[in-house]
């Protein structure tokens, strides 16, 4: 008996060994190759832009590797696992870990303790490097290969609970506002209402500064008018609530996202359901980790005809489903009004119960 659980355990470490080495492996070279289709693709880019050698390196591809790391985690381990475990069915590896003693549930110990490795490292990258590095990458993007449409106009915003602007235009390019107005509300009652020509952000300072301004104080039936032509001011938004990228949020650590959620609570502006997304995406990402690592030790565990071709075509197959499930999963939380957590939830729950399936059905 003793020498059973010494060899099981000898098992477990040559397959959390095997998976890990094969997970890394594997995964490095898809981000080699991720990293060599890009250059090629924004070569012409690069050679335009006024961006030097290093800020492509360290801000751009430093940026660029940990999101394509991170991304195409869960997807490469669920193919790493494939592989490894349909070449051990292959070599009849598999079958006297089963015939010595072990049971199925036994026999998939040692590949969720790998699995947990990375979903460790996962959850730490999304929460907290990820982000990060990500703002360094669409800063790039943004000042160097991206064509900016640097306006927006007619911005509706509610500061807060009795306060309401509104800007004709804003202009990303250099912070500013134009054809400003703030209204100010009490007990659902105008109290002021301020209009100037222009509003621009003070980086040093960090207020508004509002130019050829107006402001109307209204007392019951009593009105004052104040006039002025420039005043500093701190108002609870940013040039940032005002950005139309689409990329914004993946660059908001986890702290921004939940402050930017609470204002948008009470703001309205209709991205409520992409800051949830990114929110919920951070935390139920890294799961599929589990799920993936379930179904691929389950579909390749059975020894068949053509070798490793056959379970890990099917990986393959499996790993597109799984992306087509959240593509649609997300469109309908963005334009059918499906939940942002469900939305999340939806391809993991599926997939873990194809998982299950796929576990029962497994050779014992």
């Amino acid at each position: 008996m003793k020498f059973l659980d010494n060899y099981i355990k000898l098992i477990d470490w040559y397959i959390i060994k095997k998976y890990l080495g094969t997970f890394v492996f594997t995964l490095g070279i898809f981000v080699v190759i991720s990293v060599v289709f890009d250059i090629s693709e924004k070569l012409d880019d690069f050679l335009k832009s006024k961006a030097t050698i290093s800020q492509i390196i360290f801000e751009y591809y430093g940026g660029f590797i940990p999101f394509y790391l991170n991304f195409l985690s869960p997807l490469i381990n669920f193919i790493s696992v494939i592989f490894f475990t349909a070449k051990m069915a292959d070599q009849t590896e598999i079958v006297p870990i089963l015939s010595g003693g072990a049971s199925f549930n036994r026999f998939l110990r040692p590949y969720f303790i790998a699995a947990t490795v990375i979903f460790i490292v996962n959850m730490i990258f999304n929460l907290f490097i990820i982000p990060e590095t990500n703002r360094l990458m669409i800063n790039f993007e943004n000042t160097y290969t991206k064509i900016k449409d640097t306006s927006r106009e007619h911005v509706h915003l509610q500061l807060d609970e009795n306060t309401y602007i509104y800007m004709e235009s804003f202009d990303n390019l250099n912070n500013t506002g134009y054809r400003f107005s703030l209204e100010k509300f009490k007990d659902k009652e105008l109290k002021s209402k301020l209009m100037s020509d222009r509003i621009s952000w003070d980086s040093v300072s960090r207020k508004w500064k509002i130019q050829n301004y107006s402001i109307r104080h209204v007392d019951g039936l009593k009105e004052r008018m104040e006039r002025g032509v420039e005043k500093d001011t701190t108002l609870d938004m940013k040039p940032v609530d005002f950005d139309i990228r689409d990329n914004i949020y993946s660059a908001m650590n986890y702290w921004e996202l939940n402050e930017k959620i609470e204002k948008e609570k009470i703001r309205g502006t209709g991205v409520m359901v992409n800051l949830e997304l990114e929110k919920y995406k951070r935390w139920t990402y890294p799961f599929s980790t589990y799920v993936l690592t379930l179904i691929g030790v389950a579909l390749s565990s059975r020894k068949v005809r053509g070798g490793v071709g056959l379970p890990l075509g099917l990986g393959i197959l499996l790993s597109f489903v799984y992306i087509l499930f959240i593509q649609f999963a997300n469109v309908f939380a963005l334009k059918g009004g499906l939940p942002a957590i469900i939305a999340v939830l939806i391809p993991n729950i599926i997939f873990a119960l194809l998982g299950v399936y796929l576990a029962i059905k497994a050779p014992k």
